[in-house]
């Protein structure tokens, strides 16, 4: 690899068997150019956000090390959701996989269709969570530590789901 960066991925899946989809997904990352998983959470169920008339989320986050540039990265991530069958019906709705590029080593990013850290993360307990078990001291920028930002969610529910393999 030629410059490494640590990335965190956000998963989530609640059409198709959404654990396998999520499994699937994190198989898939290790196989992105000039990628390797470094360590992925336990899945986490959740309820939907947005639009409620829809099945509950399966999420999880992994950590990447990659040379793959954010732009690079979030292309890949979008052909992986389209390999899966996502499609954007609307905002929020049900989806096979959503994939998002959650962090980039600690860089604050702004272009169309990217936004580093994603702007939401801090406000979601199906992300900080996960987060937090593979990262416990990672900070998001801007916002402070994820534990932090978790306590701002206690009102989430989530449920980390045992033996989702």
């Amino acid at each position: 690899m030629n410059s490494k960066h640590t990335a965190f991925i956000g998963l989530g899946s609640n059409l198709d068997s959404p654990c396998d989809q999520v499994l699937h997904a994190l198989r898939a990352l290790a196989s992105l150019p000039h990628t390797r998983v470094l360590a992925s959470s336990s899945f986490y169920r959740s309820a939907p956000l947005g639009y409620l008339e829809q099945p509950d989320f399966i999420n999880a986050v992994a950590q990447l090390e990659t040379a793959l540039s954010p732009r690079a990265l979030l292309d890949a991530l979008l052909g992986l959701e389209r390999e899966c069958g996502r499609t954007r019906e609307f905002c929020n709705a049900p989806r096979t996989l959503d994939l998002d590029v959650l962090l980039y080593d600690d860089l604050r990013h702004h272009e169309p269709s990217l936004t580093i850290p994603h702007p939401q993360m801090h406000l979601r307990a199906f992300v900080l969570c996960p987060l937090l078990e593979i990262a416990p001291n990672c900070v998001i920028p801007g916002v402070g530590t994820v534990a932090e930002a978790l306590l701002g969610c206690k009102h989430q529910q989530l449920e980390r789901i045992v033996n989702a393999v």
